[in-house]
């Protein structure tokens, strides 16, 4: 196996990996709260056990050592010798980041080598029982291994433990047999084949135990055969059979094991099955599903679940199939490029027709724009993932803030299903914890403050995501202290921001929308977590670039609520084309309110601003036409075309030359040299061929706010 290269199984082998490091710390989280829920420590022994074994199947020692220690200190809790402590949950979790700090250097091209992992080891394992007490062991002696050799020879020389769990097994209405394994001279992935025969025996009955060790199994310190202690209702022919369809397995060789009297020493390492059962060495999915020749019955899950303390059941030997496929990220976009350049084709021809009048094709073109159509929504969904997949990793976070804050908060999720475009999902996770951070420093005060304010000690953290229109909206709020205007007044004017007279006629609103402006922080020094001044900056123009709007609320000693409304998806968005002057221009239709048509004597000058009445409601007017630089805007008309947009709380109106109409556009970079030009977001090609700008319009009012 060490000449075998395992470069093809990376992928697949990240991916486990993370996701064994998502449920380990969710296990944990929940394992704070009852460090002696001997289920939630199973669940996570089987985890850590999962990831051990395909770390060490793909050569990763380091992370092998290090989820073995953990895997070490789990198994003597569950077993009474040592209860956990607050102490203990702290280097698990520490464990858990070693863990993913590895997992990424390996991503980045690296390996786990240069990350030292003796101390922690060491740190899980004092004070841990000796190792007869545990389920994963050295190697048995030579007079203990010579005994369990003679014993797969002959079922009727059997240990007192072996003679004790037959006498059990055959009480139950199970066989107990030694099934001695032989693989080929040939095979290369000894470690996957042993995993496979492992789990294939679990689902046909109980595992008592295995020699060697299930630890020499994973490492491969086994020539190419081994002997599995199992007890099931099944014969011993149907044993054999399932297991020599496991492809490089030469000869299954399956002998009872008599309930009789002992005629060999007890062996030491492996304990009964009622306290350590054996547990299945692990293997990347895609060391399963590629190398396996085997037929699905014979092939194993990833996360086997280890035998329990009761009698022998029958298990369904068929295992339904997997319903689920992964898609590298990059093929998908390229997918959803090759619909956008089938959507602008689908315009283009529409067009023609239109312009060449050919009745004909009007059936064959609904027909085309129907299917299109439905290929554009399918690979718009296969691209959707739900929000949780940013969300899973936020109570890790204010578990670990709470303690470094000495505060005591109670996250509240809902709506984690909710979809959205798996590069939003990428684009928004640091923001949010951004808002996270920010909340748990400024906003939720400590359990004293609390208190003497009236209100509960625990404080309320929620982070909601929800549907809107075409939309998702993203909520985060807190019950904690607020944003105080008049601190925020005093703060703007010690930096210079505004001065005292403006600051004298500011609404609240307006004073709390400061804390929006670069470089502007209400921390009285710099931590770790903030007072650098880039947190709520850097969330609002993350997301304005993602094409979303970004809006927050507030009340003194009443908590902040701060709403980030995102497109559903990036690739192919509706439209409303519009020109300003000779040119043609697209504006997403999330950002757009309405379209008015306003007549120029209803058109005031309120405070030297244009402004108009819209349903008794006074709506600023900015000519779009002057803010862009345009040629052939016309000032002197008796009716102007006007958008309607909606930015945070208020509504704007940008007069344009014409209205063309709604049109869904795909939105295409314009490169390195023009991506940074303020209110253009990127270009789209038209149905004639010509390519239209992509504005920004939020970033106009804010610019000329």
């Amino acid at each position: 196996m060490a000449d075998m290269d395992m470069s093809q199984y990376l992928g697949a082998f990240l991916d486990e990996t993370d996701d064994n490091v998502q449920r380990l710390d969710d296990l944990l989280l929940a394992l704070e709260k009852n460090m002696t829920d001997m289920d939630v420590i199973n669940e996570i022994f089987r985890a850590a056990h999962t990831l051990k074994g395909m770390a060490g199947t793909m050569g990763f020692t380091n992370m092998m050592g290090l989820t073995h220690a953990m895997e070490d200190r789990l198994d003597a809790a569950r077993k009474g010798v040592r209860p956990l402590t607050e102490a203990d949950m702290n280097r698990l979790f520490q464990g858990l980041d070693t863990l993913q700090e590895m997992a990424d250097a390996i991503r980045g091209g690296g390996n786990d080598s240069h990350i030292d992992v003796s101390e922690m080891v060491h740190d899980l394992r004092n004070e841990s029982p000796s190792p007869s007490g545990g389920a994963m062991t050295s190697a048995p002696s030579q007079a203990e291994s010579s005994s369990a050799g003679e014993a797969g020879k002959n079922g009727n020389l059997v240990s007192s433990q072996d003679s004790e769990w037959a006498k059990k097994a055959n009480a139950e209405g199970s066989n107990a047999y030694n099934v001695h394994v032989t693989l080929s001279q040939s095979c290369l992935l000894k470690a996957a084949r042993a995993y496979m025969v492992v789990n294939r025996l679990e689902e046909m009955g109980e595992i008592f135990r295995a020699e060697p060790p299930t630890d020499a199994l994973e490492r491969e310190e086994f020539d190419f055969d081994f002997n599995i202690y199992v007890a099931t209702p099944a014969p011993a022919d149907e044993v054999k059979a399932a297991i020599e369809k496991i492809g490089d397995v030469e000869k299954a060789d399956v002998t009872e094991v008599k309930a009789g009297e002992s005629s060999a020493p007890a062996p030491a390492a492996p304990a009964p099955a009622a306290q350590a059962p054996a547990q299945a060495p692990s293997a990347p999915a895609s060391v399963q599903s590629v190398q396996a020749e085997a037929p699905a019955a014979a092939q194993a899950p990833s996360a086997p679940a280890p035998a329990q303390a009761k009698a022998p059941v029958k298990k369904d030997s068929a295992k339904k199939g997997s319903q689920t496929v992964r898609v590298d990220i990059g093929r998908l976009d390229k997918l959803m490029n090759l619909v956008g350049e089938l959507v602008i084709s689908r315009a283009r021809i529409e067009r023609l027709v239109q312009e060449a009048r050919l009745r004909q094709f009007d059936d064959t073109l609904s027909q085309l724009g129907r299917i299109s159509g439905d290929i554009q929504e399918l690979v718009t969904k296969l691209r959707m993932v739900p929000v949780s997949f940013t969300f899973d990793r936020f109570p890790r976070l204010i578990r670990d803030l709470c303690k470094t804050l000495n505060k005591n908060v109670e996250l509240v999720l809902e709506g984690e299903d909710t979809e959205l475009d798996r590069t939003v999902i990428d684009e928004i996770g640091d923001p949010m914890v951004h808002l996270i951070r920010n909340s748990m420093d400024h906003g939720i005060e400590h359990p004293e403050e609390r208190k003497a304010l009236g209100k509960p000690e625990k404080g309320i953290l929620k982070i909601a995501a929800y549907q809107e229109g075409s939309g998702v909206v993203i909520e985060v709020s807190d019950d904690g202290a607020g944003i105080d205007p008049e601190k925020v007044k005093q703060k703007a004017i010690e930096r210079g921001i505004i001065s005292e007279d403006r600051a004298a006629i500011m609404s609240d609103e307006e004073a709390q929308q400061l804390v929006l402006l670069p470089g502007f922080s209400m921390a009285k020094q710099v931590t770790d977590l903030s007072g650098r001044g880039v947190g709520m900056d850097a969330v609002k123009t993350k997301v304005e670039a993602l094409g979303g709007q970004f809006d927050l609320s507030s009340k003194k000693n009443e908590g902040t609520h701060v709403y980030i409304r995102l497109p559903l998806t990036l690739a192919i968005v509706l439209s409303l084309l519009i020109k300003v002057g000779k040119e043609t221009y697209a504006i997403s239709l999330e950002n757009v309110e309405e379209t008015i048509m306003v007549r120029r004597d209803d058109i005031k000058t309120v405070h030297g601003e244009p402004t108009t009445l819209l349903r008794g409601e006074v709506l600023s007017l900015n000519i779009l036409g002057d803010i862009l630089g345009s040629e052939g805007v016309e000032h002197d008309r008796n009716e102007y075309p006007v958008v309607v947009v909606k930015i945070g709380k208020n509504k704007i109106g940008f007069i344009v030359s014409e209205l063309i109409g709604q049109q869904e556009i795909v939105i295409k970079s314009l490169g390195r040299f023009l991506s940074k030009i303020d209110g253009i977001t990127g270009g789209t090609i038209l149905g004639d061929g010509n390519v239209a700008l992509i504005l920004d319009v939020a970033s106009f009012y804010s610019t000329k706010g």
